[in-house]
């Protein structure tokens, strides 16, 4: 088999210290033949000097001093070998907690995982942690290599039960292929040739199972995904858009769109030096040229028409912090995702990870090595895909802009949209500076404050968000009416009474919902610059347009009342009938049946309507404004 046909492998291996992992790959690349005679001679003298009774293998891959002085790994080193059948870059990544960020840089584009267990040690909690690090980067398939076995008699019975400990922890992780091998790197043994010392083992070989698993199914080649590295513009003739394919396949003719501009178009030609391309696939480097000449830049991307990415300013991601100095959710960072780089920060830190319990804690930070989960607010949208699916788009860096160190790695979560759901993404992100043309703003004639004075009290929105049914709109009948008796201005904008007339032209479906709700956040707006306390109760399943809503107003002035009741309960209630109409059929996208509710992950207050009663929970609101300094007391009568 010729050289150039022959399929890559990339693969990573890692293990505690000791565990042997160097000295495997050691023997792989003697096994095959793949050092030279004199760096050989060379570590067979120094493992003769060392007093070693067998040759050092280790010493071909441990290439920093420390890592000799200590006999451990600390930067990933990489080596490349190849048989007949394949050819093979490998990542020797540490295993140490305290190489965590080197294990994730290594091992983030492996096809394939090795992970060692010291037979006489058993499964460590290192061990586990390796795991799930290769769960979390979604390596596909994962070797669980029992190293010196040599050392155990060759015991079966103690491979069998540190496989058996293995392989109840891994059920818990997202990998679907794992194989178990018993080796010894020192002898040999099932490394690239069987062993006659485990007769009892009946699977493959190590070096066997790296020829022959199957990568390329693993591969992206559905969603194309082209985002541009350059504009080639050799001459007035000829523009075209230089990049590498991170996923998918193209071909001329293909209609594709080009994103953040949504201008569609239809694939001329692929070029490369070597000539056109009938067809280019990941991870190919081309030059696209179109049939329309539309506007496309550096850090734009380029996808087919009905297959799109998600777009957003706004993602929640897992991430590896790889900086001395912790997170801060103060600081601003670099966002480098594919091709375009924009200014981002970290606006949310849901949990960290306890890598090695998979617990999930608060945390207000993150420090060296340490993973959780988080969400990033950027400076203009990017387009991606969640990590699970899409590698090539589904993971970015953070960069402080003041050293220029990457500070952070993320694989970002989420689902792909429509290309009008993308359109409307984009136009969502400047809906706050929505405006009529030629409109110039005046001010208000009476500021608010003037209104506050006379009114006696502050004004505020109370935003009651929960399914249908589960008592919004009793208990803000019922609070306004307490306000209202008390001298209060008060003003109740209730889903209902705006869908008749103001929102009357709008379905339930996502983008329905979307405007019915920026509708009513600007009323009641109007209302709050008015100096009243605005009672609004909507369903508003959705957090962005929660938090859009939330934007609207000055901090502080802004209540979000998660009105919290059991779905059943509120079906069992269905004061209008519709659920029942949602249930057969006749309501389309009809929250908590057919379409999801994102619950408030920070609402300034939680009610629950199937364990109070109305008069509690609207007492518990007023002493929540009193507390807050919107009213004066008022007692319930």
């Amino acid at each position: 088999m010729e050289s150039a046909e022959k399929s890559l492998l990339r693969f990573t291996t890692t293990g505690s210290v000791d565990d042997g992992k160097s000295t495997l790959i050691g023997r792989l690349l003697y096994e095959t033949k793949s050092i030279y005679v004199d760096q050989y001679e060379a570590i067979k003298k120094t493992s003769k000097r060392k007093g070693l009774k067998d040759v050092d293998l280790a010493l071909l891959l441990d290439g920093l001093a420390a890592e000799r002085e200590q006999g451990i790994t600390i930067d990933v080193a990489h080596r490349y070998f190849e048989t007949p059948r394949r050819k093979f870059i490998i990542a020797d990544t540490p295993g140490h907690v305290q190489y965590t960020r080197n294990m994730v840089t290594g091992a983030s584009t492996a096809d394939c995982a090795v992970i060692l267990i010291d037979a006489r040690n058993g499964v460590l909690t290192q061990s586990k942690r390796h795991g799930f690090i290769v769960s979390l980067l979604q390596i596909p398939h994962m070797i669980v290599a029992v190293n010196k076995m040599d050392l155990v008699d060759y015991s079966k019975e103690v491979y069998d039960r540190i496989v058996s400990e293995y392989q109840a922890f891994s059920d818990k992780l997202d990998i679907h292929d794992i194989v178990f091998i018993p080796v010894s790197a020192l002898k040999g043994d099932n490394v690239v040739e069987k062993s006659a010392n485990m007769p009892w083992y009946e699977g493959t070989t190590l070096l066997h199972y790296l020829e022959n698993v199957h990568v390329s199914a693993d591969r992206n080649l559905v969603d194309f995904r082209f985002p541009i590295q350059y504009v080639v513009r050799p001459h007035l003739d000829f523009r075209g858009f230089a990049g590498k394919v991170v996923s998918g396949t193209i071909g001329p003719g293909e209609e594709i769109v080009a994103l953040p501009s949504g201008k569609t178009s239809a694939v001329r030609s692929v070029v490369t030096y070597d000539g056109e391309l009938q067809e280019a696939f990941a991870p190919q480097s081309v030059v696209l040229t179109l049939r329309d000449e539309i506007d496309v830049s550096r850090g734009d991307m380029i996808v087919r028409r009905n297959n799109l990415p998600q777009v957003s300013s706004r993602f929640e991601a897992i991430i590896c912090w790889m900086d001395e100095k912790p997170l801060s959710m103060a600081d601003t960072y670099v966002l480098k995702h594919t091709t375009r780089t924009v200014k981002a920060f970290v606006s949310r830190i849901i949990y960290k990870i306890d890598v090695d319990t998979l617990h999930r804690g608060q945390a207000s930070s993150f420090g060296l090595n340490e993973i959780g989960r988080v969400e990033i607010a950027a400076a203009s949208p990017i387009f991606f895909d969640p990590y699970k699916l899409n590698h090539g788009t589904g993971g970015f860096i953070l960069i402080d802009p003041l050293t220029n160190q990457t500070v952070g790695a993320g694989l970002i979560r989420g689902v792909s949209k429509t290309l009008e759901e993308v359109i409307e993404g984009e136009k969502k992100d400047e809906v706050q500076q929505r405006r009529s043309p030629h409109a110039v703003w005046s001010g208000w004639n009476i500021p608010r404050e003037v209104r506050e004075d006379r009114n006696g009290h502050q004004a505020a929105v109370l935003w009651l968000t929960g399914y249908s049914g589960s008592g919004k709109s009793t208990i803000a009948r019922r609070l306004e009416r307490v306000l209202f008796d008390a001298g209060c201005q008060s003003m109740l904008l209730d889903g209902d009474t705006v869908r008749h007339g103001l929102c009357g032209d709008l379905g339930f479906s996502a983008k329905d919902r979307t405007e019915n709700i920026r509708r009513a956040g600007e009323v009641a707006k109007l209302f709050f610059e008015a100096g009243k306390i605005v009672i609004c109760t909507f369903i508003s399943p959705f957090a962005e347009d929660r938090a859009f809503v939330r934007s609207l107003f000055p901090s502080g002035r802004f209540f979000e009342i998660f009105v919290k009741c059991d779905l059943d309960v509120c079906k069992r209630r269905d004061p209008n009938g519709l659920y029942g109409k949602a249930m057969v059929g006749e309501i389309k996208e009809f929250t908590g049946i057919s379409s999801p509710y994102e619950e408030p992950q920070h609402p300034e207050c939680v009610v629950e309507t199937d364990l109070h009663s109305v008069e509690d929970i609207v007492g518990a609101l007023l002493r929540q404004l009193e507390k807050d300094g919107i009213i004066e007391r008022i007692y319930l009568s």
